[in-house]
């Protein structure tokens, strides 16, 4: 008999989220993985939206666009008590707990379960499936891995669960599995060569109308506000046709016409990676759409890039500005500068991308920003014609600024990771206040003239 493993993405607990396009690809690697290598793989994505689902009135139901974005279904639940002098209400993002529960009744007894969870700040989530499998699936081994337990291993440790692998799983489980199972797992990818990884399983989605498709692991940037490095040491890429032929199998096997990139450099050194995907996809001429949430590099957006990626579908444009204030460039990363986002517009408006189509995020909050510079970040953006979307700074352990972070947060964040919300704008000072931060929202809300 093969044996078991059950993989779960679990509930985000927070205050609020939004579904851009966001599947577990990590998790569905790690589960390919574990097929190519005998392992009889069970799924439960929390957060995937059911088609047709009824739920209770106290559940307030999720959207999804026919894009794939959209809201999740949520619950009102009680605050943690670190949290509970937030005046904001807190959420239980995903599927009820009565349907989660029935979905793991219907499984046969795994002989290992694996966990993850993105965000630092989403462990209670993560906490509360781990009660919920070990009360369902008694004595069986409970493992978790992702970004909450690389960067914060300690706190991780009280989750209850038995192991704890950070880093990247398809290194780190051969030898767990190993020891718990006594599987000598055969079929492992070359880690210095990506294209060398089974696809993702993308079979095990429910409805895969949109999916994301990595390009890379890691950056060659070291921005201080960036844990891109701590989870990915090595910047590594795959060859572009062969992530053309992934995009064009996922669209011929299940239609899907909705893809994401995620990736933090997927524009760095053009000629080796972008412009070949791009001349690839146009031409295969798919009816494709893409979408980039994470934000790209503008100095990479040059004439050629901006007209490829018109032509290619690109739909969802999103970059790294981070601020105008021509210091903190320099000490943030120095990955742009103000002639380059100009330079950039340009070229994306003269290859054809309209205006509202161009959103540039803004970094708000971090460690002694004034409003004054949020403000003229904005007000720069809106001068070349772009949407400024202002991106609440959240601290992440390990990261260039994260002694700063801890010197000037009011909140224990070395030592709770729920108070790295970044709704709570954790670096907030005399000079940049929550009231403050409303008005900003305000201003970045209006229309160049407005």
């Amino acid at each position: 008999m093969k044996p078991r493993a059950l993989l779960i993405n679990p509930w985000i607990y927070d205050f609020s989220a939004y579904n851009l396009w966001y599947r577990p690809l990590g998790l569905l690697y790690i589960a390919s993985l574990l097929r190519t290598n005998g392992v009889d793989v069970s799924f439960i994505d929390c957060l995937e939206e059911e088609a047709g689902a009824i739920h209770a009135g106290h559940l307030t139901p999720g959207k999804m666009k026919p894009d794939g974005e959209g809201t999740y279904t949520r619950e009102r639940i009680e605050k943690p008590p670190p949290l509970r002098m937030i005046p904001r209400n807190y959420h239980r993002f995903g599927l009820p707990p009565a349907r989660v529960r029935e979905k793991l009744g219907s499984l046969a007894r795994p002989d290992v379960i694996l966990l993850t969870t993105m965000l630092t700040y989403w462990y209670p989530g993560l906490f509360e499936m781990i009660a919920l499998v070990r009360e369902i699936f008694t004595g069986v081994p409970v493992v978790i891995g992702g970004n909450y337990v690389t960067l914060c291993p300690e706190h991780a440790k009280k989750s209850g669960a038995d192991f704890l692998l950070p880093g990247e799983g398809e290194k780190t489980l051969p030898a767990l599995f190993r020891h718990l199972l006594g599987i000598d797992m055969q079929n492992l990818p070359d880690h210095d060569n990506l294209d060398s990884y089974p696809h993702p399983a993308f079979d095990l989605l429910d409805r895969p109308a949109s999916l994301p498709i990595m390009t890379s692991r890691g950056c060659p940037f070291r921005c201080s506000y960036c844990a891109s490095h701590l989870l990915h040491p090595a910047f590594r890429r795959r060859d572009p046709i062969l992530v053309a032929d992934e995009i064009a199998l996922w669209h011929h096997r299940f239609g899907t016409r909705n893809f994401s990139f995620y990736d933090d450099a997927l524009l760095v050194d053009s000629r080796n990676m972008a412009i070949p995907l791009l001349e690839e996809i146009i031409r295969r001429g798919l009816p494709l759409q893409f979408h980039c949430p994470n934000g790209l590099h503008l100095r990479e957006i040059t004439p050629e890039i901006s007209r490829l990626m018109r032509k290619a579908g690109f739909k969802t444009i999103r970059f790294g500005f981070e601020t105008s204030d021509l210091v903190r460039q320099k000490q943030t990363g120095g990955k742009v500068n103000n002639a380059e986002l100009a330079e950039a517009l340009k070229n994306l408006k003269n290859a054809g991308f309209p205006t509202g189509e161009m959103g540039i995020y803004i970094l708000c909050g971090l460690p002694g920003q004034t409003q004054e510079e949020v403000a003229e970040s904005i007000r720069h953006v809106q001068s070349l014609g772009a949407r400024p979307i202002l991106a609440e700074y959240s601290p992440i352990p390990g990261t260039g600024l994260w002694e700063d972070a801890v010197a000037s947060s009011c909140y224990p964040i070395a030592a709770e990771p729920l108070f790295h919300n970044n709704t709570l704008l954790p670096c907030r000072n005399e000079s940049l206040t929550i009231d403050s931060y409303r008005r900003l929202k305000l201003l970045a809300r209006k229309r160049k003239g407005a």
